[in-house]
């Protein structure tokens, strides 16, 4: 990727979110971690299926034809998103909690009594309570892979030690929506299959920042959530072609049983299905772009894609640190050594020791700055940092922020901690 590739630069007008004025002053998004900002091409995209090509799926008319043409496209495009070789094997849904409850129950039909799933202190609780609900009704056992407090990374370690003849599957993230590690997944996924277990990993977080490429992470299922890379509400579910055929699926009778609509139940969001496919078609454009190669295949342009926002999120979360660490109030909570940051994406949670995370949230919302507070569904992170119940402030940036933005967030942080 060329280094004078500006990637903000090139991405901002895409967004037109992006101008908002709050109280006079330009909106800053810093919100990604629970969803970003849609580019116009999906916007569009979404519009033009719905006034050209609205209809169910089946039918032999032309509108029917065609939006099925385009949902068989996004199959192909959420493929190539997620490295995967058979676009049958994606599932769309409502979104990633859902999806990941109904293949719960679909899994927890081959667990006996005794069987162990094993779960993390670090997960949004979608990727927790799903397993944990599955095993109560199948009498199998809960274990907790624990995490260090002192960088919120799991110990691996203590997951080792907890692997056994009974394991049957390993839930775990990608990356952290709360304080944005990255997990060793391929690491993970090995040493399950070392027991005969299965791994389920929530890549909601991930998306954004990071390729995913299945076939490497080895993993057997994987779940993510389009409106957090750039994309309409939907969810999304990968999984071994074998495996999606062999469980069974809680369907009505006439659905089909052929892959992928045993999975995708009930009539689906076409029109968000074709908005998921643009926004993917979007981050290719913007790995032609950085590479100069107008005419790049979509997965080498894919990759393109995410080393460009890789190199910019880091410039963005160094800057981040070095500028919150200087707020002698303020604790940062994750991997902060300089050395590490190939282990984080750029999310960065903290906390004050007086001021309740949401008063913070609140004075920069009025003036413009948009964060998160709260636990953010990861409650048993926030339970084991002893910060319930009020949580953190999450300042989540993506490829579209700049360091400028950075700089407005400290400064404003800087003011209101004195």
């Amino acid at each position: 990727m060329s280094t004078v590739f500006d990637v903000p630069t090139w991405a901002r007008p895409h967004f037109p979110a992006l101008s908002l004025q709050v109280n006079g002053n330009r909106a800053v998004f810093l919100d990604g971690p629970a969803g970003t900002q849609v580019p116009v091409e999906v916007a569009d995209a979404v519009r033009q299926y719905l006034l050209s090509a609205n209809a169910n799926h089946g039918g032999v008319f032309w509108t029917s034809r065609k939006s099925d043409e385009l949902v068989a496209a996004a199959h192909q495009a959420a493929a190539d998103l997620l490295g995967a070789g058979d676009p049958a094997t994606v599932i769309f849904g409502p979104n990633m909690t859902t999806l990941t409850f109904a293949i719960s129950r679909a899994i927890a039909r081959t667990w006996k009594p005794g069987d162990e799933v094993i779960v993390t202190d670090l997960d949004h609780d979608a990727n927790i309570t799903p397993w944990v609900r599955a095993a109560q009704d199948a009498g199998a056992v809960v274990k907790v892979m624990p995490v260090r407090p002192e960088d919120c990374t799991l110990d691996l370690d203590a997951f080792e030690n907890l692997l056994s003849e009974r394991t049957r599957l390993v839930a775990v993230g990608y990356a952290s929506n709360a304080v944005g590690t990255l997990n060793p997944i391929d690491r993970i996924c090995r040493a399950a299959h070392r027991v005969g277990a299965w791994c389920f990993v929530d890549a909601v977080h991930a998306a954004p920042h990071r390729r995913i490429d299945v076939g490497r992470l080895d993993c057997d299922f994987l779940v993510c959530s389009a409106y957090k890379f750039f994309g309409p509400h939907l969810g999304i579910l990968w999984g071994r072609r074998e495996l999606l055929e062999d469980l069974p699926a809680y369907k009505v009778r006439p659905a089909p049983e052929q892959l992928p609509d045993k999975w995708m139940t009930g009539t689906q969001p076409f029109e968000l299905i074709e908005g998921m496919r643009a926004a993917v078609d979007y981050l290719a454009e913007l790995g032609r772009t950085g590479e100069g190669k107008p005419h790049l295949d979509r997965r080498l342009a894919l990759d393109a894609a995410y080393r460009a926002i890789e190199a910019h999120e880091q410039l963005l979360v160094r800057h981040l640190l070095e500028r919150l660490e200087a707020i002698r109030p303020l604790r940062v909570w994750g991997i902060t050594d300089r050395q590490r940051m190939q282990e984080r994406v750029a999310t960065v949670s903290v906390s004050h020791r007086r001021v309740p995370a949401v008063e913070l949230a609140k004075e920069l919302a009025a003036q413009g700055i948009f964060v998160w507070h709260g636990n953010f569904y990861a409650l048993r992170l926030t339970e084991l940092l002893n910060l319930e119940p009020h949580g953190m402030l999450r300042i989540g940036a993506v490829h579209y922020n700049t360091l400028e933005e950075i700089d407005r967030l400290a400064d404003l942080l800087a003011h209101l901690t004195g």
